[in-house]
């Protein structure tokens, strides 16, 4: 079921497979215990909207985080390995677009939506570093 728009992100979603998230993670600052934990993670995703307010909740067996934000309007997120940034969620298109920024300016863009085959891809974006994750709809 693919979108040509963001409501095709909300609902449920399993982690399927990445390419490069741990050069990315190290990029972005995260450390290496917190490293090694994330690559066993596999999360779900759960993405609703309630009145123009947008919820995004990861779930997994070692921990589950969620924050909230309207689109456009920057807010404080702390990341789940503990950093605080700034971020910004802008819809373009058919993509969200969540730009992150942290106490020392390095910035990250990660990138989301439903691409042809009905995936949910995460492209992710810091310096030079590219990484990306994919998703399927929970049945």
């Amino acid at each position: 079921m693919a979108s040509s728009d963001v409501e095709g992100l909300k609902g449920s979603w399993n982690y399927a497979d990445g390419e490069n998230f741990d050069e990315y993670m190290k990029e972005i600052g995260v450390g290496l215990t917190s490293r090694l934990a994330a690559k066993s993670i596999k999360p779900r995703l759960i993405i609703s909207e309630n009145g123009g307010k947008w919820t995004v909740r990861s779930e997994s067996t070692i921990k589950t985080t969620s924050y909230e934000f309207t689109p456009g309007v920057e807010f404080d997120e702390t990341t789940p390995d503990g950093r605080e940034v700034k971020s910004t969620i802008n819809f373009k298109g058919n993509k969200w677009v969540h730009t992150a920024v942290d106490k020392n300016g390095k910035e990250s863009v990660v990138t989301r939506y439903v691409d042809d085959k009905g995936r949910h891809m995460i492209d992710m974006e810091c310096g030079s570093v590219k990484a990306r994750r994919w998703y399927q709809r929970a049945e």
